[in-house]
């Protein structure tokens, strides 16, 4: 036959908050653990929720971010190869200027330097690519940077053509400084791509400001996000670790007043022997 067995009161208490305080205690250790106060719905929904919003969204800019990064980095190979082509331009004009008071095989030995420099520009123009995209080469490319989920932030990067006479330089044919009214027309084209290069040089460093900018905005977004979500359910690890010391002596305290409580009971059980 079943025998039931019924606790003391006292004995009842002491088991109850015994197990209360195993369960503050598991609760302590998985925080120290985690380092989360609120790790699960079931802790706390809203908190819970509201939380992963925050950190979904700087998730999601980080993506964002990523890309404005890459961005960056195509348009300063874009700016570079400018530089780059300006410089032989440069060059171009300095042999020029020679070519003026040049006569003879001096003069031929300009021309022919002059021609080797302008057939390096198309070369620098169609080197000046990064992940596939070149923005000044001509090929109608067209750089697009996203900023957010919002599909309308974004910044377009249309491509330039710096090797065509619409540019101001040409260097679709051999130049001739036999007669110097060649010299003055290739002069011209000089100052003509001079102009040019400097206007889509500054186009360019106005977009990787305009990037950059969005960079550094991302990164804030990005951390303040991650900030907001950490004060709602990160936990406190010295508050933590001091409420487990607290916790472990309130558990051996328990322990010892149970034993307490079983041997009141144990006393009274001599008294019918």
């Amino acid at each position: 036959m079943a025998v039931d067995l019924n606790l003391s009161a006292a004995v009842r208490e002491n088991l109850l908050a015994l197990k209360s305080t195993e369960a503050l205690i598991a609760r302590t250790q998985n925080r120290l653990s985690t380092g989360l106060k609120v790790a699960s719905p079931t802790d706390d929904p809203r908190v819970f929720f509201e939380a992963k919003a925050l950190t979904d969204n700087a998730r999601d800019i980080e993506e964002k971010k990523e890309g404005v990064d890459q961005g960056i980095n195509s348009v300063k190979t874009a700016l570079e190869g400018i530089e780059a082509i300006d410089s032989l331009v440069q060059q171009m004009k300095g042999l020029l200027i020679s070519a003026r008071t040049a006569t003879g095989t001096e003069l031929t030995s300009l021309e022919a330097q002059y021609n080797t420099l302008r057939s390096q520009v198309d070369f620098l123009a169609r080197d000046a690519n990064y992940q596939g995209i070149n923005l000044v080469n001509g090929t109608g490319q067209a750089l697009t940077v996203s900023f957010s989920t919002d599909t309308s932030s974004f910044l377009s990067i249309a491509s330039v053509d710096l090797r065509v006479a619409t540019t101001g330089l040409d260097v679709t044919s051999a130049a001739n400084f036999s007669a110097a009214s060649s010299i003055d027309t290739a002069a011209a084209e000089i100052e003509a791509a001079i102009g040019t290069l400097r206007g889509q040089a500054q186009t360019l460093a106005s977009n990787i400001a305009i990037l950059q900018t969005r960079l550094d905005f991302n990164t804030i977004f990005v951390n303040l996000h991650e900030e907001g979500a950490g004060k709602l359910n990160l936990a406190d690890l010295t508050e933590e670790g001091a409420s487990l010391v607290a916790l472990q002596t309130r558990q051996s305290l328990g322990i010892n007043s149970l034993a307490i409580a079983g041997q009141s009971e144990q006393s009274i059980l001599q008294l019918f022997r």
